[in-house]
Parts: structure tokens; C-alpha cells; sequence
């Protein structure tokens, strides 16, 4: 093995060794009772669950699909990442969709359906369009994280993609299986420790090559990528890329209209969140709070990393092709002795050569002969277009550009990262199917140790179908895209209606959600290579067409449960006619509470996206837009602890002491235990 030397494989074994026996150490924590399992008996402490949040959100897909939008456009490559990748939707967490799902006192997304439209028909194919919608979609990520986990481990393992990420997402979803909620939770502290250590270091290294750089970053970002403006941190209307990503990424050379259109995204995205695990398993409003903004700072420490990994890709790619011609050259050659190569197969392919140049005799001395001596290395960037791979730069940098005693720590951090992405995953997915379906239709007498079984084989089976769709995908950009900007449009519109309209019915959920969703999957069935623009507007269209058809084909929701509903969550929106079931005191204590909400969203926008990009204009030393960005930062920093955290309630005020019955003390119940008493 010539990628790595035995003491960095031994850390990745041991380090993957110390996962499995943390994992069955918790095993029989978590198999006491579904609460245990999947939200680890609603008992962890703020600061946990935030970390677990951050490490979930750190995922190794993700970092290398966004080094590639900042090794193309430099810190702007953010705006890009509106749409999912700068978890926009964090804010709206923080101040209202967390704590509002949290009062429901449910387990899942798709159990709240009862809570919210009660236990007639309509409420009952809400709960299973929810449940299947979310297996959709976290299968999607699965597939999502599968492809980068080959896209990285490829690179220092001599395997083919898909065999890598299998060595990598077997050992995460023995753990996850067994361990459930816990083991999500524990694994992912111990994961960001690593990953932040990663983190950390990367941005040390970034710096200091930047600082020892003898002429100007812009120049050589310019040279390297054909983009003249790398270093501004300005949203402007047209930006060139096409020197850097080739064909697939040229629609994001509309950058400003891309920036608004993942913006819109983003905060569409976050009116209809709050269904995270972290939330249903918190132990009081106030630490749904607190375990958000600690998510929002950690999560910040992967912008200087990803700039950094960017800005040593630069000099990397100028280091070893200072003539972009080869690239070109060195796609045309593998495509002559291996013909036919689909787009989706160049990563085994290119893979495969290098790795037994053997069977490839003359496409190895030809490419030894144009790239030199270390053309397999080399190899690895070179995209089937015959340009630059961006998302080969982060795995390369590593392999290329990292000192041999820190590469271990790379991998493993990235490696971390991936666990803890998929981890949380497979434990959402298995909740919907075993919670949502098997016990609550499939059935409903079943016991126990049942139910904990049909998780382990599930858990296993949705993982083996992540691996079969992974197959096909052609870049984590392309499958990231279509996740944040098809299925998430399709699947928005009835998760908004539900909080913010009191008409809004479980006829209108499932017709919303079964429209977004076949549209989504068409489209990717049919027309893969729609633009993001025109494929969020047609799902957005489908979405919004089946949630009003729907609504008004059925009957409003039965009173009381409104009224319930709206008494223990006590959202803001068009609720006029449930008005009457708060207190006058109550009433009052809501709206101040929704206006305040309200009135921190954009301080609190306006502080996440600054936090993330002081960070990286500090490592690249961008300082004439780093100063005003800090009074941005400020800015919004002030209005978030003046309009939040100051109101935030005791751990007593908002406590529920109804859903402290756990699920071992008392039947499991198939309707959420209620936030305060009715």
C-alpha cells in the first residue's frame, strides 16, 4: 500500500476497533425500549446533543462537494451552499421550528402527523406519506454519502470506490444497529473530537501556506481556476468557472442568481424544520436552544478547514499540471484503451489503471510518459471531461500536500466525519419504518425484542439499497444538488402549511407530499439534467398544487385536536379561529414570544452566514472584506442574544413532565405524549 504508511492504517483499524466495542458496550441501554433506541430515552444533556447535531452535519460528502465550490470560486463558493450545505435552517431551529416539535412530545416526524391532524383517515395517510417520504430521502443521503465515502477512500485504499465506502459504511452501520440513539450520540463525541482536531490543524496548515506563498493568491487562483475575483467575498452576478469544473458545474457561474435561489430554499427549508431526533429527545425547551446555537458554533469550524483544503488545492494543481493541455491528453488516453467509459464508471475505471497498470500496459507507459513518475497519483484528478476533478481535491490534498505523519489524522477525521453523517441517518430511517409502519400498521402487537429485531434488519437492508442507487450516480455534486434542490423542494411545502395554516389537513399533507415526491423522482428519472432552477420550481409547483387540492377535498381536522394542537404549540401563522383556546394570559405570552421569534430570524441569518465566512477570509487573508464582515457579524450576534437568549426559559419552565414517561414504564403508546397537560 503506497498511500499511506502501516501506523496510519493501524490508527484507521484501531480507531474503527474502539467504535464497535463503544458500541456494544451500549447495546443493552439501548435495547430496553424504542424510546432508548431511537432517542437514547430523552434523557441527554444540551451540550451532547448539540455536538452529535454538529457532528452529523460535518459529513465527508458534503466537505468535498463544498472544497469544490470554494476551490472554484473561493469564499463565495458559500452562497452556492444556500442551498443545503450552510444549514441555513439551523437558525430557524434555534429560535421556533425546535422547540415547537419538542412540546409534541413525540418520538418521529411522521408520528407528530397525529398529534397535529388527529387519528381520522386523513392524519392516518399523513403519517405513512411522512414515513415513506423520509425513508426516501434519507436513502438519497445514504446513497449521497456512500458515493463520497468512495470518492474519498479510493484515494489511499487500493480498491475500487465502491468497495471502499463498503469497508466504511459497514463498520458504521454495525454500530448504528446495534447501538441505536447512544450510539449515535457517543460515537459522534468522540468522532468530534477528532474531526474538530482535524479541522483545527487543516486551517494552521492552510494559513501558513498562504502567508509563505512569494506572489498574490488572487494571481495564482486566477491561473489555476480562470476565476479573477477568488478572493472577494461578493455574490456577483456572473463569475467564470469553466476552467475549473468543466460543463457540470458551469450553471453556478450565475452566482448571485444561484446564491438567491438556495437562500430561498434555505428558508423555505427552515419554516417547515424541526423534526430532528436531537429536538423530540431534548430535555426541556431551553435545551433545544442551547444545543442549536452550540451546533451553530461548532459547525462554523468547518469553513477555515474547507478553505483551507481549497487554497492548498490551488497550489497543489499548479504544482502538478502548470499546463492545463495534460489534462485533457490524460482523459483521452484512458478513454482510448478503455473504451466506452460511462461518466458514472471513471472513477473505477481511472481507479483501476492505476492501481493494476499490469492489465494496462500501454495506457500506463503512456501516461508514465506524460504525467511522469508519479502519474498514478496524478491520475486522480483528472475528471472524465479531461479537466480538473474539484472533488478529488480534498482526498488529493491529503495525499499530495499533507505531511505523511498527519495524513492518518486526515483520513480518520474524514472518515469520523462520514460515520457521524451516516450514523443519525440510518437510525432516522429505521425510526419512521419500525415506529411508523411495522408497529403502528404492519403490527401493532408487536413486543419488544420484535420490534428491536426488525431494526437491525432493516437498518442493514436500507444501507444494501444505498449501495445499489450509489452505483449510478454520477458525482456527489449531482445527487447533492437533486437531494437540496428537487426532493427537499417537493417534500417543503406540506411541512410549512402544517405549522402555519389551521385549514391545513392530513388530505392536503398526503397529496402535497405524494405529488412533490413523484415529481422529484421523475424528474431524476427522466431528466437528470434539468438546471437546479427549473427543477426546484417543478417540484415546488407539484408540492404546492397537491397540498391545496388536497386541503380543500378534505375536512378540516376535528376541533379539539386543533385546539390542542394549538394550545401546546402555540405557533404564529394564519391560526385566527383557534385564537379562543388560549387564555387571555396565554395568549398574550404567545404573541410576545412569536414576535420576538420573528424579530431575531435575521439577526440570526445574518450571524450564521458571518461566522462562517470570517473564519475562512482570516486563512485566506482577505482582510479588506474580513473587517466589515466582523461588524456584520457583530451586528447580528447583538440581535440574536437581545432578542433571544435572554428570553430563553428555565429548565422548569420548559420542561414537559407528561412525556417523562418512558416507554419501558408504561405501554407503547401509538399517539405523542402531550407537551403540558391538555
Amino acid at each position: 500500500m503506497r498511500y499511506l504508511n502501516p501506523l496510519d492504517y493501524g490508527i484507521i483499524g484501531a480507531y474503527c476497533a474502539l467504535l464497535l466495542i463503544l458500541s456494544l458496550s451500549l447495546w443493552r441501554r439501548a435495547s430496553r425500549s424504542l424510546e432508548h433506541y431511537f432517542l437514547a430515552g430523552r434523557n441527554m444533556p444540551w451540550w451532547a446533543l448539540g455536538i452529535s447535531g454538529m457532528a452529523s452535519y460535518f459529513d465527508m460528502a458534503g466537505t468535498m462537494v463544498i472544497v469544490s465550490f470554494l476551490y472554484m470560486l473561493g469564499p463565495r463558493g458559500l452562497y452556492v451552499e444556500f442551498r443545503g450545505g450552510a444549514v441555513l435552517l439551523l437558525a430557524f431551529m434555534l429560535l421556533w421550528t425546535g422547540k415547537w416539535h419538542f412540546r409534541s412530545g413525540c418520538m418521529t416526524g411522521a408520528e407528530w402527523q397525529i398529534f397535529r391532524f388527529g387519528s381520522g383517515s386523513g392524519a392516518q395517510f399523513a403519517r405513512v406519506i411522512t414515513a415513506v417520504a423520509n425513508i426516501v430521502s434519507l436513502m438519497a443521503m445514504i446513497t449521497y454519502i456512500i458515493t463520497g465515502a468512495g470518492l474519498f477512500l479510493s484515494m489511499f485504499l487500493p480498491y475500487s470506490p465502491l468497495v471502499c465506502a463498503l469497508l466504511m459504511v459497514g463498520v458504521t452501520t454495525v454500530y448504528t444497529v446495534i447501538s441505536g440513539f447512544y450510539g449515535v450520540v457517543y460515537n459522534d463525541i468522540l468522532q468530534a473530537a477528532i474531526v474538530l482536531v482535524g479541522a483545527v490543524t487543516l486551517s494552521i496548515l492552510g494559513a501558513v501556506e498562504v502567508r509563505a506563498h512569494p506572489g498574490e493568491l488572487s494571481e495564482l487562483a486566477r491561473r489555476v481556476t480562470g476565476n479573477p475575483d477568488w478572493l472577494s467575498s461578493w455574490p456577483q452576478r456572473f463569475t467564470p468557472i469553466s476552467g475549473a469544473g468543466g460543463t457540470e458545474y458551469e450553471p453556478m457561474q450565475f452566482l448571485a442568481w444561484v446564491g438567491l435561489l438556495g437562500f430561498l430554499r434555505a428558508v423555505l427549508g427552515g419554516f417547515a424544520s424541526g423534526t430532528n431526533q436531537r429536538f423530540f429527545g431534548a430535555r426541556s425547551e431551553r435545551d433545544c436552544g442551547l444545543l442549536s446555537f452550540f451546533w451553530i458554533g461548532l459547525i462554523a469550524f468547518r469553513w477555515p478547514m474547507m478553505i483551507a483544503f481549497a487554497v492548498l488545492g490551488l497550489f497543489l494543481v499548479d504544482r502538478t499540471y502548470p499546463d492545463p493541455a495534460v489534462l485533457s491528453r490524460a482523459a483521452a488516453m484512458v478513454r482510448d484503451h478503455v473504451p466506452g467509459v460511462a461518466k458514472e464508471q471513471w472513477l473505477d475505471t481511472i481507479t483501476d489503471v492505476s492501481e493494476n497498470p499490469d492489465r494496462y500496459p500501454r495506457a500506463a507507459e503512456e501516461l508514465r510518459g506524460l504525467l511522469g513518475p508519479g502519474w498514478q497519483q496524478s491520475l486522480q484528478l483528472v475528471s472524465h471531461s479531461g479537466g480538473i476533478d474539484p472533488e478529488r481535491i480534498l482526498p488529493a490534498v491529503i495525499l499530495m500536500s499533507v505531511p505523511s505523519g498527519l495524513r492518518g489524522l486526515f483520513v480518520v477525521a474524514l472518515v469520523a466525519a462520514a460515520m457521524s453523517s451516516l450514523s443519525p441517518r440510518v437510525n432516522d430511517a429505521t425510526s419512521y419504518f419500525v415506529r411508523d409502519l411495522w408497529q403502528a400498521y404492519l403490527h401493532p402487537r408487536a413486543g419488544n425484542r420484535e420490534l428491536i429485531l426488525v431494526s437491525y434488519v432493516f437498518g442493514v437492508a436500507l444501507v444494501g439499497s444505498g449501495f445499489v442507487f450509489a452505483y449510478y450516480v454520477r458525482s456527489i455534486n449531482d445527487v447533492w444538488g437533486w437531494i437540496s434542490m428537487g426532493l427537499g423542494a417537493g417534500l417543503s411545502v406540506p411541512q410549512v402549511l402544517r405549522l402555519y395554516w389551521w385549514r391545513f389537513n392530513g388530505t392536503g399533507f398526503f397529496g402535497g407530499t405524494l405529488a412533490g415526491l413523484c415529481a422529484a423522482v421523475l424528474e431524476r428519472a427522466l431528466v437528470p439534467d434539468w438546471p437546479p432552477g427549473r427543477t426546484f420550481f417543478v417540484a415546488l409547483s407539484a408540492s404546492l398544487i397537491g397540498s391545496l387540492a388536497g386541503t380543500w377535498l378534505g375536512a378540516p381536522a376535528d376541533r379539539a385536536v386543533l385546539e390542542r394542537f394549538y394550545r401546546l404549540t402555540r405557533p404564529f401563522g394564519w391560526w385566527g379561529p383557534l385564537r379562543s383556546s388560549l387564555s387571555p394570559e396565554l395568549g398574550s405570552a404567545a404573541d410576545r414570544e412569536n414576535r420576538r421569534d420573528l424579530a431575531a430570524l435575521p439577526f440570526a441569518l445574518l450571524w450564521q452566514i458571518t461566522l462562517f465566512l470570517l473564519p475562512m477570509q482570516a486563512v485566506i487573508g482577505a482582510w479588506s472584506s474580513f473587517w466589515p464582515t466582523l461588524v456584520l457579524w457583530l451586528v447580528g450576534l447583538s440581535g440574536v442574544l437581545w432578542f433571544w437568549y435572554r428570553h430563553l426559559p428555565s429548565k422548569a419552565e420548559g420542561a414537559y413532565p407528561a412525556s417523562r414517561l418512558l416507554a419501558d414504564e408504561r405501554p407503547v403508546r401509538q399517539e405523542c405524549i402531550p407537551a403540558l397537560p391538555p
